[in-house]
C-alpha cells in the first residue's frame, strides 16, 4: 500500500515558493509565476492535475492551502 503524503500546509507552500527566490515575508497574493511553480510542485509530489476552477480560486497562500487540502483529500 502506497501512503499519500498529507496536503501541504502554509509552511510547505512558502518553502516551495522560496525555490523561486526571495519574496517579502508579508506577501499574501500569488503572482502567475508563483502559481505555476506551485502547480508544478503539486503535480510532481502528488501526481494530480488542477483544473481551471481550482487554479482561479488560488489567489493567496491561504487560498492555495485550502484548495490543495480539498483536492488532495478527495483524491485519496
Amino acid at each position: 500500500m502506497t501512503l499519500t503524503p498529507p496536503p501541504p500546509g502554509r509552511a510547505e507552500i512558502l518553502t516551495w515558493l522560496a525555490g523561486l527566490g526571495p519574496r517579502p515575508p508579508d506577501a499574501e497574493r500569488l503572482d502567475s509565476m508563483e502559481l505555476a511553480w506551485l502547480v508544478h510542485q503539486v503535480e510532481q509530489q502528488y501526481g494530480v492535475a488542477l483544473d481551471d476552477d481550482q487554479l482561479e480560486r488560488m489567489s493567496t497562500i491561504d487560498d492555495a492551502v485550502a484548495v490543495l487540502r480539498e483536492v488532495l483529500t478527495s483524491h485519496v
